[in-house]
């Protein structure tokens, strides 16, 4: 939406306000929430942000010491408002863990088949190539752990709710 004008007066009993030549243009703005989504685990931990309307920021599989770290950098570099996490692994201990160093509020998601649903969106991100695209999907293995898609499959989880 744009508005341009010339010279507009506006009086009330007690303020005067003029607007002389003055341009005034209004875009559409949506305001985004942003979450980081976190898979823990024992030796590595996956993580991702992504926005309300689906927007993938970023993701990653970080190993545990350094998962704490990585999330609070995060949050300092996008305006993350929420953190999803999975309600299995070791998610007690990471939730006290979350909620003293990084100051967003945690949720927990249900984890339930989210390995194997990301396996399975792991191939849609990256179709396979030469042989292996010949192989049936079930028989497929990842070359790479898949906790970061599971992170993204929790925010999507998160948003659905």
């Amino acid at each position: 939406m744009s508005y341009e004008g010339g010279n507009y007066e506006l009086r009330t009993t007690n303020y005067e306000l003029r607007i002389t030549n003055y341009e005034l243009r209004i875009t559409n703005y949506e305001l985004r929430t942003m979450i980081l989504g976190f898979d823990p685990g024992r030796d590595k931990c996956g993580i991702a942000v992504k926005d309300s309307k689906g927007q993938l920021y970023y993701h990653q599989v970080v190993d545990s010491e350094s998962a704490i770290a990585t999330c609070q950098t995060l949050c300092q570099k996008y305006p993350v408002t929420q953190i999803v996490m999975g309600d299995r692994t070791t998610s007690k201990t990471w939730n006290a863990q979350l909620s003293e160093k990084v100051k967003v509020p945690v949720a927990l998601v249900d984890e339930h088949n989210s390995t194997m649903e990301a396996r399975d969106r792991y191939w849609e991100m990256y179709p396979p190539k030469g042989l292996t695209r010949l192989l049936p999907q079930g028989m497929r293995v990842p070359p790479r752990p898949v906790d970061d898609i599971v992170a993204i499959l929790l925010i999507e989880r998160y948003l659905k709710r």
